[in-house]
């Protein structure tokens, strides 16, 4: 179990190759204040910004407002009518969703208790089925499953388009679980006891209703919860404030409040630790997106923890907490893998004496991710952007460690660990190969156990790891593919996808035979960028683009679009960018700075209204990662790159290609709405599509998703390949 933040973008939607809530503005501070009137002189000499009471396209913020909802349908009218009546087009989504599809893909599947789960999706699982089989099945090139929920029925049986957002199984036993249902894809789910044995919901058991929520089990009778018990429950990011100890019998609302937060926090998130050497439970406080505060239960009450906030906790081993630091804390370098005692955490008595340090940063390599298994810590790294996976076994009182040999320039992710038996997975992939899975127990060497039929031929094409200097002299690493035989010109249709923000990086990642027949084989260069936001180099590569230094991430992004123009790889006419959530900020903010470079851009689930973006759904989380709007100080550097903000009339921007989703509520559909229509009525044509349905991922199920990608390559052919 991991119980820290996971550094992932969660989405069905990976990159192309790869109600409105509170209008007023909060409190300032005295020192704001104080501000307030030198700042209020410089916002009337900038003409570009635009208060919220002045925005006249406030109206598309209303997610399900008549008139929103009308402006939507005419524009994904207009955009369907201009990509999707030709027979190419049905011919890509086709070819695209049946490689989705296929029944030769690897099941996804983690190891419970001597059987393995998966959750599938195909044509005739549109929502999908979590079903299982035995491991020895699981090896076999054809499994026999055994259906355990059919989502497809349960949707059509109670009438709402129910999404599989998880289970969590009581341990040892793995006899009761409780599921995560969402209404079309959003982040607020409704909660479900589920008997496994009886493959049944409990009608009487631990259920609830929707919102933004969390759950553990504590024992078969007890459950924390973290969810929105009524008025004064929630936080101003939209996440439960009160986390409350749910007794089998009792309604939800006689529950005791066992922790309770501030308005301000980020987060309280209950967590049990429930393994063979011992059960640990209580909360993990996030006093900011970044920070982590542990309140541990010592049997009567919850012990505040005296530690570093700047944590990644990962979960407890033995009579250990492991957890990561990404600042340095006394002789511990920032980046540091790091066990203590839990006695001593109870205590509050921790001295450099009490933490044993299990990986310390050489400069070269990154923690990415971390499992805890019986008797191991398998440990996911990059070393320059390149995946490797370390064993951590202790032996007396210390660590020893083996490197996990055999792959090189290649994605390696912990697939899976058991912490009852340590068996444990791990995938392997890269751009122009599948993942495999490859299986070991109790310490011995990985063998692979499965992989898919590679739709690629490797020999057709190149990858290389190229360096552009950035404005401030900083190296940046990309990637780049392509065919070998083509001849690089300057007139290759080329993307360029980005995301740099919130320490999550972006390492090779298979592209699909699909991408490779369309865009590929088609003389397009397909190109990766790691630039600062992102965790490819750790904390401090995350942390040198925050707040007043986003334009870093910025600046990387331009650094390599020129590179690739000056190297004659490509040119105006024939380059597109890509990002999606924090990527979509990222290419907002680089067409309006550089609307010069890019002839394309992809523009998905974007955040770009930056004056708004706290006061919209989960937004307030966000400010330790671009500023508070609301501090003239922090503004004045906010409004610089805030897209929405820095639209110009006159300029002659690239059709971008906006999609978004009437469902998330993680980033509002109304960031994509009002900067398309504030463009169309400058005069800039665009293209836009909005999904009734699939939350913050865009798309709920393989058929959306291979329609969405289906429309962005003809988006992309009708841009940079006529």
């Amino acid at each position: 179990m991991v119980l820290g933040k996971k550094k992932t973008e969660t989405s069905m939607n990976k990159p192309l190759f790869y109600s409105l809530k509170n209008t007023s503005r909060k409190k300032i501070s005295s020192k704001a204040i104080q501000c307030c009137l030198f700042f209020l002189f410089l916002f009337s000499l900038n003409q570009s910004v635009i208060s919220s009471d002045l925005d006249p396209y406030l109206w598309l913020e209303e997610v399900e407002g008549e008139k929103s909802l009308a402006w939507v349908e005419e524009q994904n009218e207009e955009t369907l009518t201009r990509y999707t009546q030709s027979n190419a087009f049905k011919k890509k989504y086709e070819r695209i969703k049946k490689e989705l599809n296929d029944d030769e893909r690897i099941p996804s599947a983690y190891y419970q208790n001597g059987e393995m789960y998966n959750f599938w999706r195909d044509e005739k699982n549109v929502r999908g089925v979590w079903r299982k089989t035995s491991f020895k099945s699981y090896l076999k090139d054809e499994p026999i499953w055994e259906d355990i929920l059919d989502i497809d029925q349960l949707a059509n049986d109670e009438g709402i388009n129910w999404l599989y957002k998880g289970a969590d199984c009581l341990a040892p036993e793995y006899k009761r679980c409780l599921i995560r249902l969402s209404d079309g894809g959003t982040d607020a789910v409704t909660i479900r006891e589920f008997d496994l044995e009886e493959k049944k919901f409990v009608k009487d058991g631990f259920n609830t209703y929707p919102s933004k929520q969390n759950a553990s089990w504590v024992n078969e009778d007890q459950i924390l919860i973290g969810a929105d018990f009524g008025e004064g429950s929630m936080n101003e990011s939209g996440y439960p404030m009160q986390v409350k100890l749910w007794n089998r019998g009792e309604s939800l609302e006689e529950a005791k409040i066992f922790f309770s937060g501030s308005y301000e926090k980020i987060f309280n998130f209950p967590f049990v630790s429930i393994r063979p050497d011992g059960k640990y439970y209580g909360i993990i406080e996030g006093p900011t997106f970044f920070s982590e505060v542990l309140h541990l239960f010592d049997g009567e009450k919850l012990i505040k923890i005296n530690l570093p906030q700047m944590i990644d906790i990962h979960g407890f081993f033995k009579e250990s907490l492991i957890l990561s630091i990404e600042e340095d804390w006394g002789i511990f370098k920032s980046g540091s893998l790091l066990e203590i005692n839990v006695n001593s955490l109870l205590a509050n008595s921790i001295d450099e004496s009490d933490v044993k340090i299990i990986f310390e940063p050489d400069g070269q390599r990154f923690i990415s991710g971390v499992s805890i298994g019986k008797h191991q810590l398998m440990v996911s790294m990059l070393e320059n952007v390149n995946g490797k996976i370390t064993r951590f076994m202790k032996k007396d009182d210390r660590w020893d460690s083996k490197d996990i040999e055999g792959f090189q320039n290649s994605t390696m992710n912990i697939y899976g660990q058991d912490v009852w038996s340590d068996n444990s997975f791990i995938s392997v992939s890269n751009f122009l190969e599948p993942s495999s899975i490859y299986h070991a127990s109790d310490g011995a060497d990985y063998k692979k156990i499965k992989s898919r039929k590679n739709s690629i031929d490797p020999e057709k094409y190149r990858v290389e790891q190229n360096f552009v200097s950035s404005a401030d002299g900083t190296s940046i690493p990309y990637f780049l593919i392509s065919r070998k035989d083509i001849n690089l010109d300057g007139k290759n249709p080329t993307i360029l996808y980005g995301y740099g923000g919130f320490q999550i990086s972006k390492p090779p990642s298979y592209l699909g035979g699909s991408i490779a027949e369309y865009w590929l084989n088609s003389g397009g260069v397909y190109v990766v960028s790691n630039i600062r936001g992102g965790g490819e180099y750790g904390p401090a590569w995350h942390q040198s683009a925050l707040k007043e230094n986003r334009q870093r991430a910025y600046d990387d992004f331009i650094a390599i679009a020129i590179d690739l123009i000056e190297k004659g790889i490509t040119s105006k006419d024939h380059l597109g960018i890509e990002g999606r959530s924090n990527g979509g900020l990222l290419v907002g903010a680089t067409f309006t700075q550089r609307p010069d470079l890019f002839n394309a851009v992809i523009c998905g689930v974007p955040l770009l209204d930056m004056y708004r973006y706290d006061k919209l759904l989960a937004g307030a989380s966000w400010v330790d990662e671009y500023g508070d709007p609301d501090n003239p100080e922090e503004w004045e550097f906010i409004r610089k790159y805030s897209p929405y903000q820095n639209l110009k009339k006159g300029i002659e921007y690239p059709e971008v290609f906006f999609y978004t989703s009437t469902k998330d509520d993680r980033v509002h559909p109304g960031h994509a709405r009002k900067m398309a229509k504030k463009m169309t009525d400058m005069g800039s044509p665009i293209v836009y599509y909005e999904n009734t349905e699939g939350g913050h991922a865009g798309t709920s199920n393989i058929d959306q998703f291979s329609f969405l990608l289906a429309l962005q390559l003809a988006y992309l052919e009708d841009k940079l390949m006529n």
